[in-house]
């Protein structure tokens, strides 16, 4: 019996998402003064510490499984994982062409390659293993070059394999579990 796949990118559970509804404590807000705050600090400090390692190891424990179906049909699928600032700006400064000012005499942006910045950030989000398998395979390379012949690195295959609304998506779902989603932007103006 064959599964029943829906055409378009599916994007699946973080990995920690079930873990996070059953350890999750409750939050509230509680008036204290200086010295009752000092002293609940100095109560759970190993807590924050803990806590603050955790949140630091986001990049390798997050992550979503993305799949890409068309009619039906699974093509293939593969983990992705949040980025950090550094890595977005790198994405973007790689795909960025600069010019130097000569009234000033400094480089400075002159436009960014959108489709290739996009391509980037993908194959920067994919995780090592899946991104060895796909878009680094020497074998994915040489058939697509025998089919096409513009295949150089593993940019070019992403750009060849993924439709234009697929990629949007799956830039959606890094975004999100980079944290650029609505509920941060809501806890940021409060």
């Amino acid at each position: 019996m064959q599964k029943e796949f829906t055409k378009g990118v599916t994007i699946g559970e973080n990995s920690t998402e079930t873990e996070k509804e059953n350890t999750q404590q409750e939050i509230g807000e509680y008036e204290t003064n200086e010295e009752e705050s000092r002293a609940l600090i100095r109560a759970n400090e190993d807590d924050f510490i803990h806590g603050l390692l955790n949140a630091a190891e986001y990049a390798t424990e997050e992550t979503q499984r993305i799949e890409i179906i068309r009619g039906n049909k699974l093509y293939f699928a593969f983990n992705i994982r949040p980025l950090s600032a550094e890595e977005y700006d790198r994405c973007r400064q790689k795909n960025t062409k600069y010019v130097r000012n000569k009234q000033f005499g400094i480089k400075v942006p002159e436009n960014t390659n959108r489709v290739k910045y996009q391509s980037q950030v993908i194959y920067t989000a994919t995780v090592a293993e899946d991104r060895e398998k796909l878009w680094d395979n020497r074998k994915v390379w040489d058939a697509l070059n025998a089919q096409k012949d513009r295949v150089i690195n593993g940019l070019d295959v992403i750009e060849i394999t993924l439709k234009a609304g697929e990629k949007d998506k799956i830039l959606e779902a890094i975004d999100k579990l980079s944290g650029y989603d609505d509920e941060l932007e809501e806890i940021a103006k409060n």
